[in-house]
C-alpha cells in the first residue's frame, strides 16, 4: 500500500490528542488547512461504436487525487428493453437492470492522474444513468472537500479524447474469451491486442480493417490458446460471418487487412487460420496444431501476406484430404464463393517462410492453388510422417499457381504416410485461364525421400508450359529417392 500523504498521517500522531491539535490551531490563530484530494476518482462513458440494435462503450477512470487507488467499481443502470451482451477488461455481475463492474487484476491501480479503462457491448439503445465509481458520483465532484488553487489542472473533457479517439498503439489487454471477441469485434487502426497466458474457447473473428501505416496486432505467449469448439448453426451458401452461425474456425479475419498475428497458439478446432479477403495479413512466430482440416488458409484474393516463423501439425484429423498445413488461393471449383477478383481467388505475392510444418499433415503441407500469382516459399522444414495420399495429397507442395520461387527448403518423409514426390506441379485448365503450374522456380532445396519418393521435384508437364517454363536448378538437392532428382532437364 502507499505511504499516506503527510496531511493524512498527522490523525494517526498517537502523541497528539485531537482537543489538543485542535488547542494548538487555536493558539496560533489559523484556520484548519484544507484536506488534500487523496484518492479521487471520476468515470466517464463514451460510445465507441453503434449499430441498429446496440452499441459498444465503454467508461475511462481517472484519478484526480494526489493518492494511488489501488481498485475501483463503477456502478449504473440500463433501461428496459438495454442489457449488457459482453464486457472486457473488468469484472461484471449484474442484479436486475443494475451493473457492477470491478476492476481486472491487470488495471486495479490507477496512479495520480493516471486512467483505466474498460468496456462492453449493449443489446439496446439505452444508455447508462446514476453512475457511481466507489460509490460516489461518477462526475468526482463530491470526493474533493477543498480544491486549492494549485491542484486544478483538469476538466471533465479531458478524458473524452481517450475513448473516442485512440491514440495510435493503444494497447486492449485481454483475459478471457469475451474480452477477446469484443477486442476482436472493436479493433481499430494502430491498436495492438495483447492476449494473457489462458486458453480462449470460442468463436473468434473480426471484420476490422488496420491500415499500412496503422497495422492492428493481436499478439499472446504460445500458452496462449485459441480453441473453437463449433461449428454451430445453419451456415450460408458461401462462408461469411453471419449471425447464429459459428463457423467452427479457430481465428477468421474477414475483409480486416493488415493484421499482424504473432506468437499464440490456435488447437482443436475445424480451420486453423483463416484470412478471407484480408490482405497484407502477417502471421509470425505462431502454432497451430490438432485442426480437422486445413491449419492456414489465405483466401478470397488475401494477396500480399506472409507466414513466417511458425508451426503447423496434425492437421486433417476428420477430413485427411482437406487436411493442408497452408492453403493459398481456392480451388477454381470453389471460385463462385472466393473469386472476387474478377472470378478468380486471387491470393498473390504470398510468403511462406522459415516454417516448421508437419509431421502429420494429413494433406500437402503446402498446397498452392491455381489463379494466384509470384508467392514465394522460402526456408521452411517439411516432415512428411503422415501424409495420408487421400485427395491426391503425396508430396510437401502442390504448385498450380503462376510464378511461385521455392527455394532453400528442407523436406524429409519417413513412415507412416503415403508420399509419390517431394514436390509436384500440376497445370489444371480455368476459365478465365491462366498458365496454371508453369513459371515456377526451384533452387538450393534439399530433400530426403526416405527410399520411396521418385523424384525430389516432379514436373507434370513440359509442353504445356512451353511459353513459361518450369525451372529446376542443380542447386537442389536429394537423397534416398527412387528415380532421382527431377524428371525434367536441369539448369545450372
Amino acid at each position: 500500500m502507499s505511504p499516506l500523504p503527510s496531511s493524512r498521517r498527522a490523525v494517526f500522531l498517537g502523541a497528539v490528542s485531537i482537543s489538543a491539535a485542535v488547542a494548538v490551531i487555536a493558539a496560533l490563530g489559523g484556520p484548519a488547512p484544507a484536506r488534500a484530494a487523496g484518492v479521487n476518482l471520476a468515470a466517464a462513458f463514451a460510445q465507441t461504436s453503434v449499430w441498429t440494435s446496440g452499441y459498444g462503450g465503454g467508461y475511462t477512470v481517472t484519478n484526480r487525487g494526489d493518492t494511488a487507488a489501488t481498485g475501483w467499481t463503477v456502478e449504473f443502470d440500463l433501461p428496459a428493453g438495454s442489457a449488457v451482451s459482453s464486457s472486457w477488461s473488468s469484472v461484471r455481475t449484474q442484479t436486475g437492470r443494475h451493473y457492477r463492474f470491478t476492476n481486472a487484476g491487470f488495471n486495479a491501480t490507477i496512479p495520480p492522474g493516471g486512467t483505466e479503462n474498460f468496456g462492453f457491448n449493449v443489446a439496446g439503445t439505452g444508455l447508462p444513468a446514476g453512475c457511481t465509481v466507489n460509490g460516489l458520483p461518477c462526475d468526482g465532484g463530491s470526493q474533493v472537500t477543498t480544491t486549492p488553487t494549485t491542484t486544478t489542472p483538469t476538466t471533465p473533457t479531458t478524458t473524452t479524447p481517450t475513448t473516442t479517439t485512440p491514440p495510435t498503439g493503444d494497447v486492449v489487454d485481454v483475459s478471457t474469451a469475451a474480452q477477446l471477441q469484443a477486442a476482436l469485434a472493436n479493433a481499430a487502426p494502430g491498436q495492438a491486442i495483447r492476449l494473457a497466458a489462458g486458453t480462449y474457447r470460442g468463436s473468434f473473428v473480426t471484420t476490422k480493417a488496420g491500415t499500412a501505416a496503422r497495422p492492428i496486432t493481436l499478439s499472446g505467449p504460445a500458452n496462449a490458446v485459441l480453441i473453437n469448439d463449433g461449428p454451430a448453426g445453419e451456415a450460408p451458401d458461401c462462408p461469411v460471418p453471419t449471425a447464429g452461425w459459428d463457423s467452427g474456425y479457430g481465428l477468421w479475419l474477414a475483409n480486416a487487412p493488415y493484421w499482424t498475428l504473432r506468437g499464440f497458439t490456435v488447437q482443436d478446432s475445424k480451420k486453423g487460420i483463416v484470412a478471407d479477403n484480408s490482405p497484407h495479413t502477417t502471421i509470425d512466430g505462431v502454432t497451430v496444431h490438432h485442426i480437422d482440416e486445413e491449419g492456414v488458409h489465405f483466401r478470397r484474393s488475401s494477396a500480399d501476406s506472409v507466414l513466417k516463423n511458425s508451426t503447423i501439425t496434425y492437421t486433417g484429423l476428420v477430413q485427411p484430404g482437406y487436411g493442408e498445413g497452408v492453403y493459398l488461393g481456392s480451388a477454381n471449383s470453389n471460385w463462385g464463393c472466393h473469386g472476387n477478383s474478377g472470378g478468380v481467388d486471387r491470393g498473390d505475392r504470398i510468403q511462406v517462410l522459415d516454417n516448421h510444418i508437419g509431421p502429420f499433415i494429413a494433406a500437402e503441407p503446402i498446397d498452392v492453388k491455381e489463379g494466384t500469382f509470384d508467392g514465394v516459399i522460402r526456408g521452411n522444414t517439411f516432415d512428411g510422417r503422415g501424409i495420408s495420399g487421400q485427395n491426391s495429397a503425396d508430396s510437401w507442395i502442390d504448385v498450380k499457381g503462376i510464378g511461385y520461387t521455392i527455394e532453400g527448403n528442407t523436406g524429409t518423409f519417413a513412415p507412416p504416410g503415403t508420399f509419390a514426390n517431394g514436390y509436384e506441379n500440376h497445370n489444371t485448365s480455368t476459365s478465365p485461364s491462366f498458365d496454371n503450374g508453369c513459371g515456377n522456380v526451384w533452387r538450393n532445396n534439399k530433400s530426403d525421400l526416405g527410399g520411396v519418393g521418385d523424384y525430389a521435384i516432379k514436373i507434370s508437364s513440359v509442353s504445356k508450359c512451353a511459353a513459361n517454363p518450369n525451372v529446376v536448378y542443380a542447386s537442389n538437392t536429394v537423397t534416398n529417392a527412387r528415380s532421382g532428382l527431377t524428371n525434367v532437364p536441369i539448369t545450372p
